[in-house]
């Protein structure tokens, strides 16, 4: 496998959990000491050789558009512009019609994960993977739900948020996609990637969970949007 130059990011949330800390902005705007969520986002994956960004916008996209314009840093930046919702997977199907290369990582906008992409394509490339997961332990899956896998690590189930507890692994909203085997199923318009994609196929394909113990947070909630606060200029800069 050539080098993974493309990604998407899933900017098109609404951010309601953390409209009492952030208003008027869509969720990956949300300011981290004087620069948006997106700028650390952009730089950490262009830093790993990324040349072009799709961003999936829906809510307030135009304050996305006008900051980022068709480039920053060193990565062309390409606009998939969601009308009316879409859900996850909805949104993944039409960004990745924006780009051209066979593997694509897909990376939820309100998440950071320092991942290495390097590793990641090895992995992939290593399982001959459709499909590759990043997940992550945590001490407590239930406020995520977890991903169950086997010895080689196969992807061998889920589990919901709340349903189970203790100690898992986590869907860390970082995946490697193989564009041309994921345009061959024919989804709705509108669909949820967890549960009408990877819930439901990955019995049948090669879906494969990478572990990842490094640094992760979910800016969702207001307590985690401190701490990114104090965190990212010491991390990311």
């Amino acid at each position: 496998m050539s080098k993974i130059t493309e990604a998407v990011f899933l900017a098109g949330g609404m951010g309601t959990r953390l409209q009492s800390v952030v208003k008027d902005v869509p969720k990956p705007m949300a300011d981290i000491n004087g620069k948006p969520f997106l700028h650390y986002l952009i730089r950490f994956y262009a830093r790993q050789g990324i040349s072009h960004i799709v961003l999936s916008v829906g809510h307030l996209h135009k304050r996305i558009i006008d900051y980022f314009g068709d480039s920053y840093e060193t990565v062309r930046i390409s606009y998939a512009v969601e009308n009316h919702p879409l859900g996850t997977g909805g949104a993944i199907s039409n960004a990745l019609s924006y780009t051209e290369t066979d593997n694509v990582f897909v990376v939820n906008a309100d998440t950071m994960f320092k991942v290495d992409l390097e590793e990641i394509s090895h992995f992939h490339k290593s399982k001959n993977a459709d499909i590759t997961l990043v997940v992550r332990a945590v001490d407590d899956v239930s406020r995520y739900g977890s991903i169950v896998m086997d010895a080689a690590f196969g992807i061998r189930g889920f589990t919901e948020k709340n349903q189970d507890s203790g100690k898992g692994f986590i869907n860390g909203g970082v995946y490697l996609i193989n564009r041309p085997f994921f345009n061959r199923f024919d989804f709705p318009e509108k669909f949820s990637v967890e549960k009408d994609f990877f819930e439901k196929h990955y019995k049948n394909n090669a879906f494969f969970a990478k572990v990842c113990p490094n640094y992760f947070i979910d800016i969702g909630i207001p307590e985690d949007y401190a701490r990114a606060q104090k965190q990212f200029p010491v991390l990311f800069d």
